[in-house]
């Protein structure tokens, strides 16, 4: 098969999250367990760090590659879903798995994953621990995928845990409640290894020292830290992602890394990276702002963020996947903003015209486009060169007009 070809086989064979939701969701670790076993255990052959939570997870394990790479260290970097890629889920110091490694590794284990019915995250996650495991890297830094106690990803040992934080997102897999949410996230913490805890939230935090005593390590939370460090990640809300990234750089045992190592890591995550979609300031004249916030508490900062810009008209291309909840997120939206409304073109996709209607009901007024890529033009079109556009509401709306 091709590369085209493969993707396409992976994407359509096996369900995928990404594309049609809940039914893609498996509850078990079983597959991915007999998949490491057919693999030779590559989890085993590499350190890491593993990193969940409910928002700024994704920023935060770029910014620990980010400052591991600047400390010298070969490091692997797994993260979902992707923007514009595949490859992008899959990175080496930074660079995309040759397109040739994802055929070849597809073509070796093909009748295995027709036989076991693998998903198609658990079949990434296989690729990506083979990649790191052949590439001898220093350490992977491995983003969970959904949740933390069932998701794939939570086969690996790892040299220390993350949580960023709890929101109320994925609720039909998670729990509908914080502390119920917290419990599933909570289960990536181990046996003697030390935990992260991005944000001290008072919801939750007995659930994760309940886990913590069970598993008998010591919890750390990222927010006691009152210094302030520097990135080039513009949003807001990174101010609580680097000082989650920079308490699991100070408990990781056996890496040499200096106080300018993480300085210099913090302020070059998309040199090092490429990391997108993180209040990615697309043009100036009129200023175009993208981020992939998706839920209440992520869609709480960056509004809030978006209030403080300077503009005379505030233009909004706003799109949704159908499992997100309008009425706890558009009465976050300014009403004096102009709407362009669109449906990102997957399946999980919400229709424009019943996210125009919800929107009316919250006084967001607009129109409705066939496609990201019109409303966005549109919005360009229409705005004038003191004016801010704003485009977001959802990962996928993101990756169609970067």
């Amino acid at each position: 098969m091709t590369y085209q070809e493969t993707l396409n086989w992976m994407f359509s064979q096996l369900p995928m999250y990404q594309n049609i939701g809940k039914t893609a969701f498996k509850k078990d670790l079983t597959n991915i367990l007999a998949f490491a076993k057919e693999l030779g255990n590559p989890e085993q052959k590499f350190k890491s760090i593993h990193v969940g939570g409910t928002n700024g997870k994704g920023s935060t394990s770029h910014m620990l590659a980010s400052v591991l790479q600047e400390a010298g260290y070969t490091v692997g970097l797994y993260t979902s879903p992707h923007l514009k890629s595949f490859t992008e889920r899959i990175r080496l110091n930074g660079a995309e798995i040759p397109k040739t490694k994802v055929v070849s590794f597809i073509a070796k284990h093909k009748l295995f994953l027709e036989k076991q019915q693998l998903s198609f995250f658990e079949m990434t996650v296989g690729l990506a621990f083979d990649y790191f495991a052949d590439e001898k890297v220093d350490i992977a830094i491995i983003e969970v995928g959904l949740g933390g106690r069932l998701d794939s990803t939570n086969i690996i040992t790892p040299a220390v845990s993350v949580i960023t934080n709890i929101g109320l997102d994925h609720t039909q897999f998670l729990g509908e409640t914080l502390p119920e949410i917290a419990f599933e996230k909570a289960g990536i913490i181990k046996k003697n290894v030390p935990v992260i805890i991005g944000e001290k939230q008072e919801e939750v935090v007995a659930v994760f020292q309940k886990k913590a005593q069970e598993c008998d390590v010591e919890l750390f939370f990222g927010s006691d830290d009152e210094q302030c460090y520097q990135t080039d990640l513009l949003g807001d809300y990174q101010t609580s992602n680097t000082k989650t990234a920079v308490a699991a750089i100070q408990q990781l045992k056996g890496f040499q890394i200096s106080k300018e190592h993480i300085v210099r890591g913090l302020q070059n995550v998309v040199k090092h990276t490429n990391l997108q979609g993180r209040w990615q300031i697309l043009q100036e004249k009129p200023k175009v702002i993208a981020d992939t916030a998706h839920n209440k508490e992520g869609l709480e900062i960056v509004l809030q963020q978006l209030q403080k810009e300077p503009y005379q008209q505030l233009h909004i291309v706003l799109g949704v996947v159908s499992d997100k909840k309008l009425d706890e997120v558009f009465p976050l939206f300014p009403k004096d903003a102009t709407y362009y409304f669109c449906k990102p073109n997957i399946p999980r996709g919400l229709s424009e015209k019943i996210v125009k209607k919800a929107a009316n009901q919250f006084n967001l007024i607009g129109t409705s486009f066939d496609s990201v890529n019109q409303a966005f033009e549109t919005a360009k079109l229409s705005a004038g060169k003191e004016d801010v556009v704003y485009v977001g509401g959802s990962t996928f709306v993101v990756a169609e007009i970067l």
